[in-house]
């Protein structure tokens, strides 16, 4: 059974890079099944490919081998790595790229890339991604075990934990993400519906972990200068042109427009704060 290799990189699609290190891959692991999850992360943007990676992972099967090259360090002494976590496998440049996904797993080990071996006979100092991890994921795809790449280290790198604090009335996130469509995806999450007017938030980041009740249609959500009032089902619940909130399909807090940009009309840039006041709620209610 062949190997699925899952890339995510901020290399885009006009040039040649995302094109010439498939061709590396497939040179040394013919039978290997790609799968692009993106190559549109803005570029050098690690918080940005660490918040895809760990909305995206979960979705492919076991046994996939995940590819992460968003490398601004490129050439200086970041180290490439290679992480098995559950049952899947994690390549790319330890800057923190990997840390949010990885802080899922409770058993995870994880190498330096450092066997000449499993390199190209040539390493550039500007791309790695061709020279050093698409050679790596292909060895690893071919049944190479991961403790043959290097030295086992200790831990990753960390990034800087997204905004998301709970309080009695008010929680407070951040923007994570805009997505081509305008839509504003913030760090609260995740959300889940119990019933048309209720939900609950599960935090994903932040200290807190208990599950907080909102009632939807008494949400506050401030964004700027905007208010938002209530959470939204779905965009069927508004007309063309409205702007409303709602609950993304990786459970998260967005803001949108029906048809149209909520970051351009918000003027709202990744890292801008989210608020949503909500208001008087049973204590009782949390887990």
């Amino acid at each position: 059974m062949s190997k699925i290799i899952a890339l995510l990189t901020d290399f885009g699609t006009e040039d040649i890079y995302d094109g010439v290190m498939k061709g590396v891959i497939k040179s040394i692991s013919p039978d290997a099944t790609l799968i692009d999850i993106t190559h549109s992360i803005a570029p050098q943007h690690v918080r940005q490919a660490a918040f895809a990676l760990l909305n995206s992972y979960r979705y492919f099967p076991n046994g996939t081998i995940f590819m992460v090259v968003v490398d601004p360090g490129v050439g200086t002494a970041r180290l490439p790595i290679a992480v098995q976590a559950g049952n899947y496998i994690f390549v790319a440049p330890d800057n923190g790229v990997l840390a949010y996904a990885l802080a899922n797993f409770s058993d995870k080990r994880i190498y330096e890339i450092a066997s000449t071996e499993y390199r190209l006979p040539m390493v550039s100092n500007t791309f790695h991604g061709r020279d050093i991890f698409s050679p790596a994921v292909a060895h690893l795809a071919n049944g190479v075990p991961i403790d043959k790449l290097g030295p086992e280290l200790g831990d990753i790198i960390q990034l800087p934990t997204p905004e998301l604090t709970i309080q009695e009335n008010q929680i407070d996130g951040e923007v994570m993400h805009i997505d081509r469509f305008g839509n504003i995806i913030t760090s609260i999450g995740e959300l889940h519906w119990i019933d048309p007017h209720r939900l609950v938030l599960s935090p994903v980041f932040g200290d807190t972990k208990s599950n907080v009740p909102i009632e939807s249609t008494h949400a506050r959500i401030i964004v700027g200068d905007t208010e938002i009032f209530g959470i939204r089902v779905s965009y069927a619940e508004s007309v063309r042109g409205d702007l409303l909130a709602l609950v993304g399909s990786s459970s998260y807090l967005e803001i949108a427009v029906n048809q149209g940009n909520a970051a351009q009309r918000l003027n709202v840039a990744v890292g801008d704060r989210v608020q949503i006041s909500i208001g008087e709620f049973d204590a009782t209610v949390r887990d």
